[in-house]
Formats: C-alpha cells, sequence, structure tokens
C-alpha cells in the first residue's frame, strides 16, 4: 500500500456491525503516546480541538469544525497510560466504540485502535479516516504536523472494501 512499513489494518464483520484494528509500533515512549491521546494542544495536531476528561464517565468533546462534526460523548474505559475508551458519537446517535491500547515494545510504544462501526454505515470510510490520522499522529510525534493524507486514506479505504468483498 506504500512505500513505508505502515501497514493498513483489518476488518471484520460482527454481530451487528463492523469491528476495524489498527496497529502502529511508534519509536517514542508510552507517556508521549498518551499525551497525543489525552492532551488538548496535542489533539489538535493530529486529530481535532478537544478535551477528554481523564476519569471513567469523563466528558468527551472532539470538534472537527470543517466538517461540522461534533463528538460529545463519555469515556467508557480509562487506565492511564494503557488504555482509554469512549465512544465515537453523539446524543442519540448509534455507539462507535473506540478503544486506544499502548504497550511498550523494544523500540518504543504499539498502539493499537480497535473501532466499532454500526452495520448500516460505511466501515471503510471509517477505518480509512483511522488510518490516516495516525500517519498525521506520528508527525505530529516528530513535531512537523502533516496535513490530512488524503491518498493515503483513498489507499486504505480500497484496502478495507477488498477485505470486506465489496
Amino acid at each position: 500500500m506504500s512505500e513505508d512499513n505502515t501497514q493498513p489494518g483489518t476488518i471484520r464483520r460482527i454481530d451487528g456491525g463492523f469491528e476495524g484494528r489498527i496497529e502502529r509500533i511508534y519509536g517514542h515512549e508510552q507517556g508521549a503516546i498518551w499525551r497525543m491521546l489525552t492532551e488538548p494542544q496535542a489533539l489538535a495536531q493530529w486529530l481535532a480541538p478537544g478535551t477528554i476528561e481523564l476519569r471513567a464517565g469523563g466528558a468527551v468533546r472532539i470538534d472537527f469544525a470543517d466538517s461540522g462534526t461534533v463528538i460529545e460523548s463519555t469515556v467508557l474505559a480509562l487506565d492511564a497510560p494503557r488504555l482509554l475508551e469512549y465512544s465515537w458519537s453523539s446524543g442519540s446517535e448509534p455507539a462507535r466504540p473506540l478503544r486506544w491500547e499502548l504497550e511498550a515494545v523494544e523500540g518504543g510504544t504499539r498502539l493499537s485502535l480497535t473501532v466499532r462501526i454500526p452495520g448500516t454505515e460505511d466501515a471503510s470510510k471509517a477505518c480509512a479516516g483511522f488510518d490516516a490520522h495516525l500517519d498525521m499522529l506520528a508527525g505530529a510525534l516528530e513535531g512537523v504536523p502533516i496535513k490530512f493524507p488524503f491518498q493515503r486514506y483513498l489507499d486504505a479505504r480500497k484496502h478495507y472494501q477488498q477485505l470486506l468483498g465489496a
């Protein structure tokens, strides 16, 4: 899919929808990745402006102003600095749980993202978007924020569509 060693994730059908799983290994310590996932100034560098109250039941608000999408959710699971889970949805929308898991590995940290998508939605689009944002996270970790990598998104979306037999 690309010349680097970053591979797209997997996707599978589950009861009521889909589950995508994307893994990356970043050459940074676990605390640095955790800060990127949870601190407002860091989130804005690779995802969107937002805040996360780091406690079970804490408020999650992420504002994608360009698209008009605002995520207003709550923290479902928290075990700092290795696990954060919240729903990628607002109000009466269907639940779209995101589970971020961090594990120290030789040379850095493995980030595993699991996202669940309702069966009525385009799972390949959702997973491809996260693939692209994780590339943005890599840039932000290096102090070189990048714009949304649209070609990466298109390539990843095609990959996920093929996995689903679309």
